[in-house]
């Protein structure tokens, strides 16, 4: 499908796309969606699960990491996933370097940490086309204005998933928890690219959504991100434990009220009119997962917090908005991080 890439045009009275992904725009080929080439870039937890979806339904994925004995795993005996979604091996195929992957990307889809976004889009260079459609479902702040910089505006698209995924070992993850994944186009409009996306996603069984919000949409799975990860870091508990406690449920509650104000004072359109109580509501739906920034910790790795719970700092200074919650906690976690080597 290299040829044609991800339709781009606009469709400019088309509706918004909430709850019935599967009704979009029904004259998308199916075949052509089975053809799609899509490649995956850091095949992390939840990387290596949709990659892992996607080839299951039929495309022609490949997942790029630099961890060689995972790679060299899944390349000797498929991707093993368990959990939700069933347990079984899934053939795909995968590469530490872009340029063992011969060909042209359809999609190029971004799970690479924050901090590694731009090292990483740059050598994605040799898998990029002129119709190459790229997708972040990253967490945090700055990864689209990065991508744009990198590829141009037009090429990216944003995203959020309330999946959850963990790592087990080299070529093994679980499938932790599921929730709805939305994709859009920064410029609010929806076209027929948001459209067929939602379709190959939904096709591999991650219900997705088309947004005219997509600002809204990564500012919402902030929140998340604010109210979850680095408070299940510190405390060292899987996401449903957050709101068993009274003074962890407190100590939500205040991260996303800093984040909640911060937002106001930006002008964003948030997707949930109750955003603490979507964020009990994530916790409880992906109860038995263990958060990305918590794994990082636990393998003693660079976390996201710069990205997370400081971005909400730092706007929160251009703001004039007081953050202090946020403020402590992105500090605790910078100095676990510090201490690494020096933790009994």
């Amino acid at each position: 499908m290299s040829d044609r890439g991800l339709a781009a045009s606009t469709a400019a009275g088309r509706e918004h796309i909430a709850g019935s992904p599967a009704a979009v725009s029904a004259e998308i080929n199916t075949e052509r969606m089975s053809a799609m080439r899509i490649d995956i870039v850091g095949a992390g937890a939840m990387g290596s699960l949709f990659g892992g979806l996607l080839a299951e339904s039929g495309c022609d994925v490949h997942l790029v990491d630099v961890w060689k004995e995972h790679v060299e795993t899944i390349n000797d005996k498929g991707l093993w996933i368990e959990g939700l979604s069933g347990d079984r091996f899934i053939e795909v195929r995968a590469a530490t370097e872009p340029e063992e992957i011969p060909g042209i990307s359809d999609l190029i889809i971004f799970f690479v940490k924050s901090y590694h976004t731009e090292t990483a889009a740059r050598g994605m260079s040799s898998l990029v086309g002129k119709n190459t459609t790229i997708l972040t479902l990253q967490n945090g702040l700055g990864n689209f204005e990065t991508l744009s910089s990198i590829f141009g505006e037009e090429r990216v698209v944003a995203g959020t998933t309330s999946h959850g995924a963990n790592v087990l070992g080299p070529g093994r993850v679980c499938h932790a928890g599921a929730g709805p994944t939305v994709v859009g186009e920064l410029s609010g409009l929806i076209t027929d690219r948001t459209c067929e996306l939602a379709q190959v996603l939904t096709r591999a069984r991650i219900e997705t959504d088309a947004s005219d919000n997509v600002l809204g949409l990564i500012w919402s799975k902030l929140m998340v991100n604010v109210g979850i990860n680095a408070l299940g870091t510190l405390l060292r508990v899987r996401n449903g434990e957050l709101t068993q406690g009274k003074h962890s449920l407190a100590l939500q509650r205040e991260l996303v009220e800093e984040a909640l104000t911060v937002a106001e004072k930006k002008g964003v359109t948030l997707t949930h009119p109750h955003m603490v109580d979507e964020v009990a509501t994530v916790c409880e739906k992906t109860s038995g997962n263990i958060n990305s920034m918590l794994q990082d910790v636990l393998r003693k790795r660079r976390t996201e917090i710069d990205s997370i719970n400081g971005a909400i700092v730092r706007e929160g200074e251009r703001l004039k908005a007081p953050t202090p919650t946020n403020r402590i906690v992105s500090e605790m976690i910078r100095a676990i991080e510090q201490n690494y080597a020096k933790q009994i």
